[in-house]
């Protein structure tokens, strides 16, 4: 692979990522789902789901979900920002991998301050379908939730060996 073809491919997949946060944080159920293969795979905190379509019906309750969680100073559902750090990606033709450390924003903090509750890791699997690089499984490591952790290992050596 050319070096410019990795730039590029390595673009297309931040900006994959960049689309799926966006629809998530303005409950866009339509281009979130849009970010997975038919057959894609969503591991997260509230269970594993199979399928473009079982992702979009996810989504599309997601917004009241998360409002039980999230709360602004007020007590009302709190706005949520997700950013990702640390891409780490590894392209192999029309497949790749990637290990990202995430962190979200809320509008929690004290007088609509800003507040950041959650981290984690994200353990991606990507393929290029038509042209368009989509997730074939995201795994979402929680660091505040028991069980949802990613360990003491360097995540990407994981990554590494696939």
């Amino acid at each position: 692979m050319s070096l410019s073809n990795h730039a590029r491919d390595r673009a297309e997949i931040a900006d994959l990522m960049a689309r799926y946060l966006f629809a998530m944080d303005y409950h866009d159920a339509d281009a979130y789902a849009e970010c997975f293969t038919v057959d894609g795979v969503l591991d997260y905190a509230m269970g594993t789901l199979e399928g473009r379509e079982a992702i979009r019906a996810e989504a599309m309750i997601f917004r009241d979900k998360i409002a039980e969680v999230f709360k602004d100073w007020q007590g009302r559902p709190a706005k949520l920002r997700h950013l990702v750090h640390q891409k780490a990606i590894r392209i192999e033709g029309d497949q790749a991998w990637n290990t990202g450390l995430w962190w979200e924003m809320t509008n929690g903090g004290p007088e609509g301050r800003p507040a950041t509750p959650s981290f984690g890791t994200y353990e991606d699997e990507l393929v290029r379908v038509e042209g368009r690089w989509l997730f074939k499984r995201r795994k979402i490591y929680n660091e505040f939730l028991a069980g949802r952790e990613s360990g003491s290992v360097n995540p990407v050596l994981a990554m590494e060996n696939k």
